[in-house]
């Protein structure tokens, strides 16, 4: 499997965009970005911990990276229509 396509990180939260090859109703295969959303940190123990749950303070971090994803998404979508 290879890594993400792109990343985004505020404080402990990250949000990675990932192609997915997929076809359409029409048959046609394309790729498609999807995002996933993830804190990590270091434990009492120095053990990394993740999880795709977010406290109160974290929300705002999570909706940030999606925010950016968002715009890296729609600006790769309008570079590839003004190719066409």
């Amino acid at each position: 499997m290879t890594g993400p396509v792109k990343k985004f990180g505020a404080g402990i939260v990250s949000c990675a965009l990932w192609e997915n090859n997929v076809t359409t109703r029409s048959e046609v295969r394309v790729c498609i970005l999807g995002a996933t959303v993830e804190w990590r940190c270091k434990d009492a123990a120095e053990v990394w911990k993740s999880s795709n749950s977010f406290s109160r303070n974290e929300i705002s971090q999570a909706v940030y990276c999606l925010v950016r994803a968002y715009v890296a998404i729609a600006k790769e979508v309008s570079e590839e229509e003004a190719s066409e």
